[in-house]
Parts: C-alpha cells; structure tokens; sequence
C-alpha cells in the first residue's frame, strides 16, 4: 500500500468515525441501552471499505467519542466492536453484503449483547436480569442498521460509487 492509498483509509476511516458519532443522535432507549442503528450501518461499510481492524478501530472511537460526548454508553463498544469484527471478517471470506449484514447482526445482537453484561455490571453498576438481558434490545439496533447499510451499499455498487471507493486498495 503506498503513502495515498494510506492517506485515503486514515480520511475515510474519519469520515465514517463522525457518521457514527453524529449518527448516534438518532437513538431509542431500549432495557438501558441506548440504540443506534447508524453505528451498525458504518460498521457494515466499514467492512466493506476498509476490513476488519479498521472496523473494529472505527467501533472504539466511536464509542469513545460518544462517551466523551455524553451521548453513548459504555455498553456501545461490546456490541459495537464485536459486531465491526464479525462483519467484516464474513465480508474478507464471502464477498456477499447479505452475509456481512448477518455477521453484523449476530455479532453485535447476539455475541456483543452478551458482552455487554458483564460490562454493565462491572464498570456501569448495573444489575442486569440475566446474562442475555441486553440481546434483544441490540438486536433491534443491529437489525435496524444492518437493513439500512444493505440497502445503502445495493444502491453505492449500482452507481459505481462503491468501485470506486474501493480503488484504495
């Protein structure tokens, strides 16, 4: 990879790091968890742009940014980075956006809900129900994201846009 092509990753990895946090302003409380579906759609982009440790490296920023902001929890990068990491490792063996929407999904609703517990009760000192207390409320997040991205990136490969940010490799 030479110098531009580096330059292009670190600007889009911003880019989609502020879609993230400033999409986060569209967000619905959910058993304590605050849901934002537009972290799930840049984590699916992300994996598809760029792979899989720029995704993961997204998800924490940001988190981390939405939690200097006031406007996340700490639950945001359990669900966030363990979904960023599954996506985009299915998209690095598959290709297939439906694939990548689903490891999106089941990364961030199922393994990252599960996740979650023990960071809820351990540093929010929170007294979650259950272990699986937090897997509904990030699935409907994920779900939400997931479908958007799908629809998103169907629309950037039938303009070509998608090609072309690609080119960066």
């Amino acid at each position: 990879m030479n110098q531009d092509n580096g330059t292009k990753r670190v600007a889009l990895a911003g880019v989609l790091t502020a879609l993230a946090v400033v999409g986060s302003l569209i967000n619905f409380p959910v058993a304590g968890s605050k849901c934002a579906p537009v972290q799930h759609m840049v984590n699916v982009l992300a994996a598809v742009l760029l792979g899989p440790w720029w995704s993961v490296g997204i998800a924490f920023c940001a988190s981390l940014l939405r939690n200097l902001l006031g406007i996340g929890s700490l639950l945001a990068f359990p669900g966030s980075m363990v979904g960023a990491f599954c996506c985009a490792r299915i998209y690095q063996k598959t290709k297939k956006i439906s694939f990548t929407c689903i490891g999106e999904a089941f990364g961030t609703g199922i393994l990252g809900g599960i996740a979650a517990y023990p960071v809820a009760r351990l540093l929010m000192g929170a007294e979650p129900a259950g272990l699986f207390v937090y897997v509904v409320p990030f699935l409907i997040s994920t779900m939400a994201g997931s479908l958007l991205a799908y629809f998103l990136i169907t629309i950037l490969e039938k303009s070509r846009a998608l090609a072309q940010a690609r080119r960066m490799e």
